[in-house]
């Protein structure tokens, strides 16, 4: 696929079909987050693989709109260092939305699924992915095979008009 139609083709995927990631897919798509850019090149992000079924119910728990999760193929959960710092976390949280967007754009183009979640339960989240106390979880992403259709670029969607979003030069 190309770029443009990968990026009119994602959408959050909440229904997965039973069907698993080949490993050589699910490292591109963690190849394209370990590509993303990242403030200064600090890389300040790890990435947490979740696969098997146990793990993705008990994950799905971590926030009351997760619940995606659960039948997703493959979880990512992506990890930030713990910063009490303002311009730190949000360095991070800037770097890691762009990681997420590589990594849904990487698996849009292999007709794959995804969706990305919050979470509340951070003691949860640690405790299901042995994540160190100096490291928090920031997000998850789902991935997996869409259940129902398939993923195709779509031109009608619901979204604001390119002129009611987009101000040349000043607003």
């Amino acid at each position: 696929m190309e770029t443009r139609d990968a990026i009119r083709a994602r959408r959050n995927v909440r229904r997965y079909a039973e069907r698993p990631i080949a490993p050589d897919d699910l490292d591109a798509i963690l190849e394209a987050a370990r590509r993303t850019p990242s403030s200064m090149n600090q890389q300040a992000w790890d990435f947490v693989v979740v696969t098997e079924r146990p793990a993705l119910e008990s994950l799905s728990h971590v926030w009351r709109y997760a619940s995606h999760v659960s039948s997703s193929a493959a979880t990512v959960a992506l990890v930030m260092p713990t910063s009490t710092d303002a311009d730190e976390r949000e360095t991070y949280q800037y770097d890691l939305g762009q990681a997420t967007m590589s990594m849904m754009l990487a698996a849009a183009d292999l007709g794959i699924g995804s969706c990305h979640a919050a979470l509340d339960d951070q003691s949860l989240a640690r405790e299901l992915l042995g994540v160190p106390e100096e490291r928090e979880v920031a997000w998850l992403v789902s991935l997996g095979y869409p259940a129902g259709r398939d993923l195709e670029p779509l031109d009608d969607i619901d979204r604001r008009p390119l002129g009611d979003v987009v101000h040349r030069e000043r607003w």
